[in-house]
């Protein structure tokens, strides 16, 4: 489902669930986010859907703004003291300029416009900012596990993934992010 402003909204519908089914990420990612980051101050998780990357990050930073365009998933996100959730598109987040010192996101990039929302990182990143992009795919067990994954993904399912799927099947390899 699109929105009127752009937003692909996929997932509202089934934010309890997507909370509860949702992957987490290593403490290591979050680790070194850290060690790269100029300041360990504040941080902005956009696109956070129910706050996995949000609490994660909240261990090591003093604080974090986490964004979702969607009520629903802001509304089911897991609360921790230091994270402060808003509902805002990725490409008009209403934070200060020049106040970030991580943005964040996480499985989400695909479903950005892209131009827009690159000028918006820009425009609140501190100097020295980084800007850490993440996504994940199929997983991998054993070569009979993963032989019936691969069938349901790419045979059974052909054909019902959104377009934008393929940047993550690429691993965001193609993706072009200027205007």
């Amino acid at each position: 489902m699109t929105v009127d402003d752009g937003f692909k909204d996929h997932f509202s519908s089934m934010s309890g669930s997507y909370r509860e089914f949702r992957p987490g990420y290593p403490d290591d990612l979050f680790n070194y986010l850290c060690s790269i980051a100029s300041s360990n101050g504040l941080a902005w998780d956009c696109a956070t859907g129910s706050g996995q990357a949000a609490v994660a990050m909240a261990q090591d930073v003093i604080s974090v703004i986490a964004t979702d365009a969607s009520p629903q998933q802001i509304e089911k996100a897991q609360p921790h003291p230091s994270v402060k959730y808003r509902v805002a598109p990725a490409e008009s987040s209403g934070l200060e300029s020049g106040s970030v010192d991580l943005i964040m996101v996480a499985q989400a990039l695909h479903w950005f416009d892209l131009p827009r929302f690159m000028h918006e990182a820009q425009r609140v990143l501190k100097p020295g900012g980084v800007l850490a992009v993440w996504t994940y795919n199929l997983f991998r067990v054993t070569p009979m596990i993963d032989a019936v994954v691969d069938d349901l993904y790419w045979n059974v399912l052909d054909g019902f993934w959104s377009d934008e799927r393929k940047l993550v099947d690429d691993g965001y390899a193609d993706l072009v992010c200027g205007g």
